[in-house]
Order: structure tokens, then C-alpha cells, then sequence
């Protein structure tokens, strides 16, 4: 399970400044145990409503407990993030 607190925690970790590569190690090392991904918004499908967001990213529930990642709108069954960053044409 996935909670607001934990939500607003990554949002608060994210920054616009680092790579996707940079960010995705950092908000990894900031939350152990939780499943993050770093992608674009243009990498989520655009009718999934998010679950958070801020003025740098979407956050996305991600559900880890069949054997592929899939994205899903259900805070109980999320075993992570994906973190998908705005575009600078926003």
C-alpha cells in the first residue's frame, strides 16, 4: 500500500534539476523498499488520472504483485511510484 504521506514525501523529493537517472537513485535511496520509476509524462498513458502531482511531475501508483509492473489507480494494491516528469512545454 501506497499512502499520502508517502506520496507527498516523493513529491517533496522531487527536483527538476537532476537527470532521470539521478533522481530515480535518489528517490530509491530516500525510500527503501519502495518500487520508483522515473519516466516523462509523455510514458503514462493520458486518461490514468494521478494519483499526486506538483508543479515538477505526476505521480503514479505502481502495482508489483503479478509478474509484470503495471500502473493502476488503487492505493491498496500499489507496491510503488512512477514518477513521471512535466514536460518544459507546460
Amino acid at each position: 500500500m501506497i499512502d499520502a504521506a508517502l506520496l507527498e514525501a516523493v513529491l517533496s523529493g522531487v527536483s527538476p534539476r537532476l537527470t532521470f537517472d539521478d533522481l530515480a537513485r535518489q528517490l530509491r535511496a530516500s525510500f527503501p523498499g519502495v518500487h520508483i520509476t522515473v519516466c516523462g509524462e509523455d510514458d503514462v498513458p493520458p486518461r490514468l488520472p494521478p494519483a499526486a502531482e506538483n508543479e515538477f511531475c505526476y505521480l503514479y501508483y505502481v502495482d508489483a504483485s503479478e509478474h509484470c509492473l503495471k500502473l493502476t489507480t488503487d492505493a491498496e494494491a500499489a507496491t510503488g511510484v512512477a514518477v513521471a516528469l512535466r514536460s518544459e512545454d507546460d
